[in-house]
């Protein structure tokens, strides 16, 4: 099922997927595109859901207007390396520079997204390369491996053979936080879990780990403002 009801004036649009499990509506948006969401259980009636969704309108269009506007990438714009602002300037060379608050990219207007994206995310790979070792060898671990995604729901991922995963846009947040999702996930190569036991061992590695993480939740949303 793939079905879409629109509400209100303007108009909602809310796309509807029924699923097998579901035991409860739920009623999602994304903070990355706006758009609505609602799972349903499988027996739902869309007379049943729509009349749901009305009772949400409110919400929704609450939710809709704290939404953060995106910012396109143009040359003079601002955009965020390390939690400054640098300005995006034209460059010479085949690389991206910083330098005296600026971000220098050769190239033209059409291939400014694609740098920028490319710049950051080698500049990811370095970074979480280091970090991730070091914290690994604090506790004799081995890392498998690497990989930097574009991801919405999470800043960063482990699995139980070693393979660490994180959001290249975590180079825009200031380095503190880069490093705290790096002992993050370095210390679910120990507990796989969010335990008690497991957060003592990110305190022995990251003691401000709390102020962090609520950084990412306050500003997280701000690093999937650049449309790249």
């Amino acid at each position: 099922m793939n079905d879409i009801l629109m509400i209100g004036n303007p108009p909602i649009t809310i796309h509807l997927r029924k699923n097998t499990l579901a035991k409860r509506y739920s009623l999602r948006i994304s903070n990355k595109d706006g758009k609505v969401s609602l799972t349903l259980p499988q027996l739902s009636k869309i007379s049943e859901a729509e009349a749901f969704i009305r009772e949400q309108e409110g919400w929704m269009r609450k939710h809709l207007s704290r939404q953060l506007q995106p910012i396109l990438i143009k040359f003079g714009e601002r955009i965020l390396l390390d939690g400054e602002k640098l300005r995006i300037s034209h460059g010479t060379g085949r690389t991206v520079k910083v330098l005296n608050g600026e971000l220098l990219v050769p190239g033209s207007s059409l291939q400014l997204c694609g740098k920028l994206k490319a710049f950051y995310k080698t500049l990811a790979r370095e970074r979480f390369i280091a970090s991730s070792e070091h914290y690994a060898n604090v506790f004799g671990l081995k890392i498998g491996s690497i990989s930097l995604r574009d991801t919405r729901s999470r800043w960063g991922s482990c699995t139980s053979d070693g393979r660490l995963m994180y959001s290249w846009r975590l180079m825009m947040a200031p380095v503190r936080i880069q490093n705290y999702v790096s002992a993050h996930e370095v210390c679910h190569l120990i507990e796989m879990n969010h335990s008690d036991a497991y957060w003592a061992l990110v305190k022995s590695i990251s003691p401000n780990f709390k102020s962090d993480k609520q950084w990412l939740k306050v500003n997280g949303g701000l690093l999937h403002q650049y449309q790249l």
